[in-house]
């Protein structure tokens, strides 16, 4: 088997969870790509290639290039005449510092009040040029709000059509439960998905902090950085320092000039140790390395949908050709995976 070849797999789809909701198992997402690090053009070929092949969701946020991201893809849907009812859009409230008059200084333009949840999005929906998102996520918990607030004001944008569902990133177990806790009491609707980090180097949340949600409120995910931000591309592991042109290089994003601080310490060593284990596997599979770790997170069933990022169309196409991979993880090809990157927690995950 080979994955040179032009043709791409076909497109799988499941469910967002526990609702009736289908999402591409590969989705892409938009965070220091488009409207950034990306130019328009070459944004708007992603993204018609990512549909071309497929995929049907598409992620963005408020605070992503200071929402030039939602601009972005607002314009793809438009200029291709994508139906709004053939795509899924979710976009995320949380960071609107971009929308106030005075960004060093964004008060309610920030966090999860009622005030910024609603305003927030309807900005989003005007970036987007849309009149409503599929899903719309808390982008961080906010403890400084009485967490009813949050669950009725999210609930408030499904009552008036502005999205179908929401859910959260990044929050904690109990804090989900807790959502959870005050819409059944108060007849509403919780967080139906969490958007983690998740990937063969950062494990512990979706496979042991969250195993007891999946059952008991249907808990979906849509996961991102599947590649650790391009440590497990094989990309780093002969430098010392981040590749000319790659986004650890040139962005000034801060959680991405907060990760470069790390380049060259222990914790980083050892990651590229544990991608470098992973080569030899690659090889005699006929895969990139990249595309093993892909596939490995495909292989966990409560992943709804794994978000990518591209700054290429070539790029697309390659990280959809991890579907092919799949079929190839037998027990045994787990089992060296799991030997030679030694992340596995304590905690068992059941896989297909």
């Amino acid at each position: 088997m080979t994955t040179k070849s032009d043709a791409l797999p076909e497109m799988q789809y499941r469910f967002l969870g526990r609702t009736g909701l289908k999402v591409s198992v590969i989705s892409l997402g938009s965070w220091l790509t488009y409207g950034g690090h990306v130019g328009n053009d070459t944004a708007l070929e992603c993204l018609k290639v990512a549909y071309d092949a497929g995929v049907n969701f598409f992620d963005t946020a408020e605070v992503y290039s200071g929402g030039q991201s939602e601009i972005v893809l607002g314009e793809a849907i438009k200029k291709f005449g994508w139906k709004q009812n053939d795509i899924v859009i979710s976009t995320k409230i949380y960071w609107g510092q971009a929308n106030s008059a005075n960004p060093s200084k964004p008060l309610n333009n920030t966090g999860l009040s009622r005030k910024h949840i609603i305003e927030g999005m309807n900005l989003s929906l005007q970036r987007l040029n849309l009149p409503y998102v599929d899903i719309v996520y808390a982008h961080r918990p906010d403890r400084d709000t009485p967490m009813e607030e949050t669950v009725r004001a999210f609930n408030y944008l499904l009552d008036q059509g502005k999205a179908f569902y929401w859910g959260t990133s990044e929050w904690s177990a109990s804090e989900i439960a807790e959502a959870w806790r005050h819409a059944d009491r108060l007849g509403l609707v919780g967080p139906v998905v969490e958007q983690p980090q998740y990937n063969l180097l950062v494990r512990e949340r979706v496979e042991k902090e969250y195993r007891w949600l999946y059952d008991a409120h249907g808990l979906g995910l849509t996961i991102w950085s599947p590649l650790k931000g391009g440590v497990l591309t094989g990309k780093y592991n002969d430098s010392e320092e981040p590749p000319a042109g790659s986004r650890m290089a040139e962005s000034k994003d801060k959680f991405v000039q907060g990760w470069k601080k790390t380049v060259g310490d222990e914790a980083w060593k050892k990651q590229l140790e544990q991608t470098r284990a992973l080569k030899s596997i690659a090889e005699e599979l006929g895969v990139t390395t990249a595309q093993l770790a892909l596939a490995w997170v495909l292989k966990n069933p409560n992943i709804s949908s794994m978000i990518t990022g591209a700054s290429r169309p070539e790029q697309v196409r390659e990280n959809l050709k991890a579907l092919e991979v799949v079929e190839l993880l037998t027990d045994e090809v787990i089992e060296r995976i799991e030997a030679a990157v030694g992340s596995k927690p304590a905690v068992e995950v059941r896989r297909f």
